[in-house]
């Protein structure tokens, strides 16, 4: 039998939860090429991690080879990442890149059962300069 001790399992806990929010301060502090980038080199590990050629896997999902080379740099097309993660099995992280957002039960019953289609801007307060931002 293994005795864990609870402090060691609350400081293993909250290093997991500090790992987290380094992960999202960095990306909040990192530029949108940067970010770009670093999509770029996740997509070069996860082929390399299948151990395969740039060459191969273009011919896989039937895409030139710069089409390959510009995802692995962070400049490629939408569709050139989902090809590859369909080639590579992993589709299904597409689930953890942009959630499905859905409509609070709330909100369905206040606008009668109907989902909301466009966005309605923002709209000045009644009494206030549209001027003011206090």
């Amino acid at each position: 039998m293994v005795f864990i001790c609870p402090y060691l399992v609350y400081y293993l806990d909250l290093w997991w939860l500090i790992i987290f929010i380094w992960s999202v301060m960095n990306l909040l502090l990192m530029s949108d090429q940067a970010i770009a980038t670093e999509i770029g080199c996740r997509f070069r590990a996860l082929r390399l991690r299948h151990n395969l050629t740039q060459q191969q896997l273009a011919e896989a999902v039937a895409l030139s080879l710069n089409a390959i080379k510009a995802l692995e740099k962070g400049s490629a097309k939408l569709s050139t990442m989902i090809a590859v993660l369909r080639e590579l099995g992993d589709l299904e992280q597409l689930n953890h890149f942009i959630p499905e957002i859905s409509v609070s039960p709330l909100q369905l019953a206040k606008r009668q059962g109907r989902v909301r289609q466009r966005a309605s801007g923002v709209k000045a307060r009644a009494g206030r300069d549209e001027g003011e931002l206090w």
